[in-house]
């Protein structure tokens, strides 16, 4: 039986480019879904779970940020935005409310396809990797006032229980199994996001690192545990 086609969402207002999409992704061997707004985005995305979603950020009404927002509060897909805005602010509050990547239009169909590819890739090994683990330990780590309980996949902080996203619990289990240890953002974005290649979104690190300080120390500017080792990386203290 031939193996089901990964289905890409694909939302924009501009006709001519959804087209244009639909024919590269059909022609990649990708089911395309298209929708020209945000309403219809979120509509179609609970009907059919996309693997991957193409995401414009400049549309009338219920904009690009929204749809994401919506999206990330119940599914993992992937998402990457398509901006037409070379605008630093805009791809930080993308990456921070939970895209993955982002590229700025005009951009090559290559690239583009390139990237849909390789998220793909990932999301299917982080998949793999999640089933292929072995029961989780039922040993406590406890650094400080955190306690972290794998067998319950549970951060508390000074008794009580802290509410996390996956990612955030996958970087802080990672980091607090090895205080001390530095991790560059590469290496983490590997580790936690399963990015394997060089050069991915390094912003993506920072911005979680962000919330969990939020999350975890008195003084997130003042951190005492989560370390930043400047023009490296980071790493939990000893």
């Amino acid at each position: 039986m031939a193996a089901e086609r990964k289905k890409v969402l694909v939302v924009d207002d501009e006709q001519v480019l959804r087209d244009t999409l639909d024919y590269n992704l059909r022609r990649e061997g990708y089911q395309a879904l298209l929708a020209a707004d945000g309403i219809e985005a979120l509509r179609v995305a609970q009907r059919t779970r996309p693997d991957l979603v193409l995401l414009d950020l400049m549309m009338p009404g219920m904009d690009g940020l929204e749809v994401c927002r919506a999206l990330r509060r119940e599914v993992e897909t992937p998402i990457l935005i398509l901006t037409a805005k070379d605008d630093e602010f805009e791809k930080v509050l993308g990456l921070e409310i939970g895209a993955d990547d982002y590229i700025t239009k005009p951009f090559s169909m290559r690239e583009l396809m390139a990237r849909v590819k390789a998220h793909l890739r990932r999301s299917e090994k982080a998949r793999h990797t999640h089933h292929a683990k072995e029961a989780p330990s039922a040993e406590r780590i406890v650094r400080g006032e955190i306690e972290i309980v794998p067998a319950k996949h549970q951060v508390r902080l000074c008794g009580e229980t802290v509410g996390m996203k996956p990612k955030e619990y996958d970087l802080l289990l990672l980091l607090a199994s090895h205080p001390g240890v530095v991790f560059t953002r590469d290496i983490l974005l590997e580790r936690v996001w399963h990015f394997d290649y060089p050069g991915g979104i390094t912003r993506t690190v920072d911005v979680h690192v962000n919330w969990l300080r939020k999350k975890l120390e008195v003084d997130p500017a003042n951190p005492r545990y989560i370390q930043t080792v400047r023009g490296v990386g980071y790493r939990f203290a000893e």
